[in-house]
């Protein structure tokens, strides 16, 4: 694939630090500050963020799994969560190669619409199971997610952009 212009190479993703980003997210999530209906799920963010940066490495089965975390962690509808994890990580891989060229505020606006179809399938799924809605403050959730990729790109991104160890045997 060819580069856009003025976009830096970045140097290979340590699998370990997909691993502890995602449960690091997990565990975010997984607090118990008393859930709010505004409260952005970062988890959801760090997963379309992996998949659109590393598709190979998480997928819909990842997706799957940790939305069977937090089904049991929320005591809710098993696989309610599992199942907007997994739309929501098939709609961003399937995205991926025309998200890539865009800049960070631009591929918030395209997420924007994904991470709300997700939060609606969730509130639909707990509606159909007998739960009470939440209010108005559901919209907000997918708003303040689309605000923080940008800075969570950055932040996610800072040890591919490191240089590379110098070589004198090396032009580059």
């Amino acid at each position: 694939m060819i580069m856009p212009r003025g976009q830096q190479l970045l140097l290979p993703v340590n699998p370990l630090f997909i691993v502890a980003s995602l449960l690091a997210a997990l565990a975010l999530n997984m607090l118990p500050l008393g859930r709010q209906a505004w409260q952005p799920d970062l988890l959801m963010v760090l997963l379309a963020f992996w998949t659109l940066h590393q598709p190979q490495r998480v997928g819909m089965g990842i997706g799957f799994m940790l939305g069977l975390c937090m089904d049991v962690d929320r005591s809710a509808l098993l696989g309610q969560h599992a199942l907007a994890y997994t739309l929501l990580v098939f709609a961003t891989g399937a995205m991926s190669r025309r998200l890539s060229w865009f800049s960070m505020p631009v591929q918030a606006l395209h997420l924007l619409p994904l991470f709300a179809i997700a939060h609606g399938l969730q509130l639909v799924l707990r509606l159909v199971g007998g739960g009470i809605f939440p209010g108005l403050l559901v919209v907000l959730p997918p708003v303040i997610e689309a605000l923080l990729w940008p800075l969570l790109s950055v932040l996610l991104l800072a040890p591919q952009r490191r240089p590379p160890d110098s070589d004198g045997n090396r032009p580059l």
